[in-house]
Protein backbone atom coordinates (compact mmCIF):
# COMPACT_ATOMS: atom_id res chain seq x y z
CA UNK A 1 0.00 0.00 0.00
CA UNK A 2 1.14 3.39 -0.81
CA UNK A 3 0.25 6.42 1.26
CA UNK A 4 -0.21 9.72 -1.08
CA UNK A 5 2.67 12.06 0.27
CA UNK A 6 1.19 15.09 0.56
CA UNK A 7 -1.29 14.53 3.64
CA UNK A 8 1.06 13.92 6.34
CA UNK A 9 1.57 17.09 8.09
CA UNK A 10 -1.36 18.82 6.63
CA UNK A 11 -3.76 15.43 7.48
CA UNK A 12 -5.89 13.08 6.32
CA UNK A 13 -5.98 11.45 9.89
CA UNK A 14 -8.52 8.93 8.47
CA UNK A 15 -5.77 7.21 5.76
CA UNK A 16 -3.67 7.14 9.20
CA UNK A 17 -5.73 6.31 11.73
CA UNK A 18 -6.94 3.40 9.28
CA UNK A 19 -3.76 2.23 8.69
CA UNK A 20 -2.22 2.42 11.99
CA UNK A 21 -5.43 0.41 13.40
CA UNK A 22 -4.50 -2.21 10.51
CA UNK A 23 -0.75 -2.19 12.02
CA UNK A 24 -1.58 -2.54 15.31
CA UNK A 25 -4.26 -5.34 14.59
CA UNK A 26 -1.33 -7.40 12.93
CA UNK A 27 1.25 -6.84 15.39
CA UNK A 28 -0.82 -7.22 18.80
CA UNK A 29 0.30 -10.42 19.73
CA UNK A 30 3.94 -9.89 18.97
CA UNK A 31 3.75 -6.69 21.16
CA UNK A 32 1.72 -8.55 24.65
CA UNK A 33 5.23 -10.31 24.04
CA UNK A 34 7.20 -7.55 24.05
CA UNK A 35 5.70 -6.12 26.93
CA UNK A 36 6.05 -9.12 29.25
CA UNK A 37 9.53 -9.63 28.17
CA UNK A 38 10.33 -6.16 28.95
CA UNK A 39 8.53 -6.26 32.60
CA UNK A 40 10.63 -9.25 32.58
CA UNK A 41 14.22 -7.65 32.34
CA UNK A 42 13.73 -4.72 34.62
CA UNK A 43 13.92 -6.43 37.88
CA UNK A 44 16.75 -5.63 39.47
CA UNK A 45 17.67 -5.52 43.46
CA UNK A 46 18.04 -1.58 43.67
CA UNK A 47 14.70 -0.93 43.87
CA UNK A 48 15.21 2.79 42.35
CA UNK A 49 16.25 1.36 39.07
CA UNK A 50 13.26 -0.18 38.97
CA UNK A 51 10.77 2.86 39.58
CA UNK A 52 12.94 4.82 37.04
CA UNK A 53 12.97 2.10 34.37
CA UNK A 54 9.34 0.95 34.67
CA UNK A 55 8.39 5.08 34.56
CA UNK A 56 10.33 5.84 31.26
CA UNK A 57 9.28 2.03 30.12
CA UNK A 58 5.48 2.82 30.70
CA UNK A 59 5.08 6.30 29.48
CA UNK A 60 3.91 5.34 26.10
CA UNK A 61 6.81 3.96 23.60
CA UNK A 62 5.58 2.71 20.56
CA UNK A 63 7.58 -0.37 21.14
CA UNK A 64 9.25 0.18 17.36
CA UNK A 65 12.59 -0.94 17.34
CA UNK A 66 11.86 -4.11 19.29
CA UNK A 67 9.09 -4.61 16.89
CA UNK A 68 11.43 -4.33 13.61
CA UNK A 69 14.14 -6.85 15.23
CA UNK A 70 10.84 -9.39 15.60
CA UNK A 71 9.42 -8.87 12.29
CA UNK A 72 12.60 -8.81 10.21
CA UNK A 73 13.59 -12.10 11.90
CA UNK A 74 9.97 -13.47 10.58
CA UNK A 75 9.88 -12.29 7.58
CA UNK A 76 13.33 -14.26 6.92
CA UNK A 77 11.84 -17.38 8.51
CA UNK A 78 12.16 -17.55 12.05
CA UNK A 79 9.15 -19.35 13.72
CA UNK A 80 10.52 -19.72 17.57
CA UNK A 81 10.00 -17.59 20.41
CA UNK A 82 13.60 -16.43 21.49
CA UNK A 83 13.34 -13.21 19.49
CA UNK A 84 11.38 -11.47 22.38
CA UNK A 85 14.47 -11.35 24.51
CA UNK A 86 16.71 -9.95 22.68
CA UNK A 87 14.15 -7.41 20.68
CA UNK A 88 13.90 -6.11 24.27
CA UNK A 89 17.80 -4.80 23.90
CA UNK A 90 16.60 -2.09 21.60
CA UNK A 91 14.11 -0.91 23.98
CA UNK A 92 16.67 -0.56 26.54
CA UNK A 93 19.00 1.00 24.08
CA UNK A 94 16.47 3.27 22.92
CA UNK A 95 15.07 3.95 26.60
CA UNK A 96 18.58 4.82 27.43
CA UNK A 97 19.34 7.63 25.01
CA UNK A 98 16.25 9.16 26.01
CA UNK A 99 17.07 9.11 29.58
CA UNK A 100 20.43 11.06 28.85
CA UNK A 101 19.06 13.13 25.93
CA UNK A 102 16.41 14.82 28.80
CA UNK A 103 19.32 15.13 30.83
CA UNK A 104 21.40 16.86 28.18
CA UNK A 105 18.79 18.83 26.67
CA UNK A 106 17.24 19.82 30.44
CA UNK A 107 13.97 18.74 29.10
CA UNK A 108 10.79 18.95 31.30
CA UNK A 109 8.22 16.97 29.28
CA UNK A 110 8.55 13.46 27.35
CA UNK A 111 5.66 11.94 26.03
CA UNK A 112 3.55 14.21 27.65
CA UNK A 113 4.70 13.02 31.42
CA UNK A 114 7.11 14.97 33.19
CA UNK A 115 10.21 13.97 32.02
CA UNK A 116 12.38 11.59 34.78
CA UNK A 117 14.94 13.54 35.26
CA UNK A 118 12.49 16.37 37.17
CA UNK A 119 11.69 14.07 39.35
CA UNK A 120 14.39 12.28 40.44
CA UNK A 121 17.03 14.42 39.62
CA UNK A 122 19.32 13.78 36.86
CA UNK A 123 22.29 12.07 38.46
CA UNK A 124 19.76 9.37 39.09
CA UNK A 125 18.56 9.45 35.77
CA UNK A 126 21.83 9.34 33.86
CA UNK A 127 23.15 6.05 36.24
CA UNK A 128 19.39 4.32 35.32
CA UNK A 129 20.31 4.95 31.82
CA UNK A 130 23.77 3.40 31.95
CA UNK A 131 21.91 0.47 33.82
CA UNK A 132 19.21 -0.16 31.09
CA UNK A 133 23.23 0.59 28.61
CA UNK A 134 24.69 -2.42 30.41
CA UNK A 135 21.35 -4.47 30.60
CA UNK A 136 21.15 -4.92 26.88
CA UNK A 137 24.68 -5.35 26.44
CA UNK A 138 24.52 -8.69 29.00
CA UNK A 139 21.35 -10.13 27.17
CA UNK A 140 22.95 -9.75 24.01
CA UNK A 141 26.29 -12.00 25.01
CA UNK A 142 23.58 -14.45 26.99
CA UNK A 143 22.72 -15.07 23.00
CA UNK A 144 26.66 -16.22 22.43
CA UNK A 145 26.00 -15.13 19.01
CA UNK A 146 29.71 -13.07 17.72
CA UNK A 147 27.88 -11.23 14.46
CA UNK A 148 24.81 -10.25 16.93
CA UNK A 149 27.29 -8.40 19.51
CA UNK A 150 29.50 -6.82 16.57
CA UNK A 151 27.08 -5.58 15.08
CA UNK A 152 25.40 -4.09 18.32
CA UNK A 153 28.37 -2.71 19.54
CA UNK A 154 29.47 -0.82 16.57
CA UNK A 155 25.58 0.44 16.74
CA UNK A 156 25.97 1.87 20.07
CA UNK A 157 29.08 3.27 19.32
CA UNK A 158 27.72 5.46 16.29
CA UNK A 159 25.28 6.85 18.47
CA UNK A 160 27.38 8.18 21.39
CA UNK A 161 29.21 9.55 18.51
CA UNK A 162 25.97 11.04 17.47
CA UNK A 163 25.08 12.54 20.77
CA UNK A 164 28.01 14.50 20.78
CA UNK A 165 27.91 15.66 17.32
CA UNK A 166 24.79 16.95 18.16
CA UNK A 167 26.23 18.78 20.99
CA UNK A 168 28.92 19.63 18.75
CA UNK A 169 26.42 21.52 16.44
CA UNK A 170 23.86 22.91 19.38
CA UNK A 171 23.05 26.32 19.04
CA UNK A 172 24.93 26.41 15.18
CA UNK A 173 22.82 27.83 12.63
CA UNK A 174 25.29 27.74 9.92
CA UNK A 175 24.61 23.44 10.28
CA UNK A 176 23.96 22.56 6.68
CA UNK A 177 21.49 19.63 5.38
CA UNK A 178 24.80 17.42 5.55
CA UNK A 179 26.24 18.05 9.10
CA UNK A 180 22.16 17.40 10.11
CA UNK A 181 21.94 14.27 8.50
CA UNK A 182 25.10 12.56 10.08
CA UNK A 183 23.40 13.44 12.96
CA UNK A 184 20.13 11.65 12.73
CA UNK A 185 21.33 9.22 10.91
CA UNK A 186 23.58 8.05 13.89
CA UNK A 187 21.39 9.09 16.61
CA UNK A 188 18.24 7.50 15.21
CA UNK A 189 18.79 5.51 11.94
CA UNK A 190 21.17 3.13 13.26
CA UNK A 191 19.68 1.60 15.78
CA UNK A 192 16.60 0.64 13.75
CA UNK A 193 18.97 -0.10 10.92
CA UNK A 194 20.88 -2.60 13.68
CA UNK A 195 17.09 -3.61 14.83
CA UNK A 196 16.02 -4.85 11.27
CA UNK A 197 19.99 -6.59 10.65
CA UNK A 198 20.03 -8.60 13.88
CA UNK A 199 16.65 -9.83 13.09
CA UNK A 200 18.00 -11.26 9.96
CA UNK A 201 21.31 -12.19 11.54
CA UNK A 202 19.07 -13.48 14.46
CA UNK A 203 16.96 -16.02 11.86
CA UNK A 204 20.68 -16.99 9.94
CA UNK A 205 18.96 -15.24 7.05
CA UNK A 206 21.93 -15.12 3.73
CA UNK A 207 24.05 -11.90 4.00
CA UNK A 208 21.92 -10.54 1.23
CA UNK A 209 18.54 -10.62 3.05
CA UNK A 210 20.26 -8.98 6.41
CA UNK A 211 21.80 -6.32 4.00
CA UNK A 212 18.40 -5.65 2.73
CA UNK A 213 16.88 -5.28 6.01
CA UNK A 214 19.80 -3.50 7.54
CA UNK A 215 19.28 -0.83 5.05
CA UNK A 216 15.18 -0.89 5.16
CA UNK A 217 16.14 -0.01 8.93
CA UNK A 218 18.26 2.80 8.02
CA UNK A 219 15.78 4.58 5.45
CA UNK A 220 13.16 4.55 7.79
CA UNK A 221 15.30 5.43 10.69
CA UNK A 222 15.66 8.55 8.23
CA UNK A 223 12.26 9.06 7.43
CA UNK A 224 11.14 8.76 11.19
CA UNK A 225 13.64 11.41 12.45
CA UNK A 226 12.56 13.69 9.53
CA UNK A 227 8.92 13.54 10.05
CA UNK A 228 9.76 14.27 13.85
CA UNK A 229 11.64 17.54 13.24
CA UNK A 230 8.71 18.61 10.50
CA UNK A 231 6.14 17.06 13.64
CA UNK A 232 8.18 19.78 15.58
CA UNK A 233 6.83 23.31 13.27
CA UNK A 234 3.27 22.44 12.83
CA UNK A 235 2.52 19.47 15.58
CA UNK A 236 0.64 19.93 18.80
CA UNK A 237 1.90 19.21 22.07
CA UNK A 238 -0.87 16.57 22.62
CA UNK A 239 0.53 14.76 19.67
CA UNK A 240 4.32 15.10 20.42
CA UNK A 241 4.35 14.46 23.91
CA UNK A 242 6.92 17.35 24.75
CA UNK A 243 6.26 21.15 23.51
CA UNK A 244 5.90 22.48 20.36
CA UNK A 245 9.34 24.29 18.84
CA UNK A 246 11.25 22.39 21.51
CA UNK A 247 14.05 22.14 18.74
CA UNK A 248 14.11 25.41 18.18
CA UNK A 249 14.47 26.37 21.87
CA UNK A 250 17.31 23.94 22.33
CA UNK A 251 19.03 25.32 19.75
CA UNK A 252 19.27 22.55 17.08
CA UNK A 253 19.25 23.45 13.50
CA UNK A 254 16.75 20.82 11.77
CA UNK A 255 16.00 20.53 8.48
CA UNK A 256 12.93 22.40 8.22
CA UNK A 257 15.11 25.17 9.73
CA UNK A 258 18.04 24.93 7.72
CA UNK A 259 16.09 24.88 4.54
CA UNK A 260 14.18 27.97 5.61
CA UNK A 261 17.72 29.76 6.53
CA UNK A 262 18.87 28.71 2.93
CA UNK A 263 15.81 30.21 0.93
CA UNK A 264 15.21 33.28 3.53
CA UNK A 265 15.81 36.91 2.55
CA UNK A 266 17.64 39.13 4.88
CA UNK A 267 15.21 40.07 7.38
CA UNK A 268 13.46 36.45 7.85
CA UNK A 269 16.95 35.32 8.19
CA UNK A 270 17.37 37.97 10.98
CA UNK A 271 14.32 36.82 12.77
CA UNK A 272 15.16 33.34 12.92
CA UNK A 273 18.67 33.91 13.78
CA UNK A 274 17.50 36.40 16.65
CA UNK A 275 14.89 34.11 18.01
CA UNK A 276 17.17 30.85 17.55
CA UNK A 277 20.09 32.20 19.51
CA UNK A 278 17.86 34.03 22.30
CA UNK A 279 17.93 32.36 25.54
CA UNK A 280 14.53 32.65 26.34
CA UNK A 281 11.78 32.64 23.34
CA UNK A 282 8.10 34.02 23.69
CA UNK A 283 5.44 31.69 22.74
CA UNK A 284 5.16 34.96 19.97
CA UNK A 285 8.58 34.25 19.02
CA UNK A 286 8.48 30.62 18.44
CA UNK A 287 5.33 30.97 16.59
CA UNK A 288 6.46 34.02 14.24
CA UNK A 289 9.77 31.80 13.46
CA UNK A 290 7.41 28.06 12.74
CA UNK A 291 5.11 30.45 10.41
CA UNK A 292 8.45 31.70 8.84
CA UNK A 293 9.60 27.95 8.50
CA UNK A 294 6.14 26.63 6.84
CA UNK A 295 5.76 29.82 4.27
CA UNK A 296 9.52 29.16 3.10
CA UNK A 297 8.66 25.52 2.62
CA UNK A 298 10.74 23.84 5.17
CA UNK A 299 7.76 21.50 6.22
CA UNK A 300 7.57 20.38 3.19
CA UNK A 301 10.63 20.05 1.93
CA UNK A 302 11.12 18.08 5.16
CA UNK A 303 8.24 15.60 4.22
CA UNK A 304 9.05 15.02 0.98
CA UNK A 305 12.95 14.27 1.73
CA UNK A 306 11.51 11.73 4.22
CA UNK A 307 8.65 10.33 1.28
CA UNK A 308 12.19 9.35 -0.73
CA UNK A 309 13.77 7.40 2.35
CA UNK A 310 10.23 5.73 2.74
CA UNK A 311 10.35 4.52 -0.86
CA UNK A 312 14.10 3.29 -0.61
CA UNK A 313 13.06 1.41 2.32
CA UNK A 314 10.37 -0.34 0.63
CA UNK A 315 12.07 -0.82 -2.31
CA UNK A 316 15.18 -2.88 0.45
CA UNK A 317 12.06 -4.85 0.45
CA UNK A 318 11.44 -6.12 -3.18
CA UNK A 319 13.92 -9.16 -3.08
CA UNK A 320 11.72 -10.78 -0.36
CA UNK A 321 8.61 -12.76 -1.52
CA UNK A 322 4.93 -11.47 -0.87
CA UNK A 323 3.62 -12.14 2.85
CA UNK A 324 1.59 -10.74 5.35
CA UNK A 325 4.91 -9.66 7.39
CA UNK A 326 6.37 -8.21 4.42
CA UNK A 327 2.98 -6.04 3.93
CA UNK A 328 3.12 -5.06 7.36
CA UNK A 329 6.88 -3.60 7.46
CA UNK A 330 5.33 -2.12 3.97
CA UNK A 331 2.83 -0.76 6.10
CA UNK A 332 5.04 0.65 8.49
CA UNK A 333 6.94 2.54 6.29
CA UNK A 334 3.99 4.26 5.16
CA UNK A 335 2.73 5.40 8.53
CA UNK A 336 5.82 6.69 9.03
CA UNK A 337 4.55 9.45 6.31
CA UNK A 338 1.57 10.46 8.00
CA UNK A 339 2.16 9.96 12.08
CA UNK A 340 0.95 12.70 14.13
CA UNK A 341 2.90 11.98 17.11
Amino acid sequence: MTVPVSPPLSPSPVTGDLLKARIYASIRPELDRIEKAIRRHLSSSVPLIEVVGRYIMESGGKRLRPLLMILSAKLCGYRGTRDADLSVVFEFLHAATLLHDDVVDNAEIRRTKPAANTLWGNPAVVLVGDFLYSKAILMTVLYENLRILEVLSETTTRMAEGEVLQLIHSDDLETDESAYMEVIIRKTAVLMSAACQIGAIFAEAPRLQENALRDYGRHLGIAFQLIDDALDYVGTVGELGKPVGNDLQEGKATLPLIHAMAQADSARRDLIRRVFMADVQTPQEIQAVQRVVQELGGVDYTVRRAAEHVAAAKKNLESFPASPTKSLLEDIADYVLCRRS
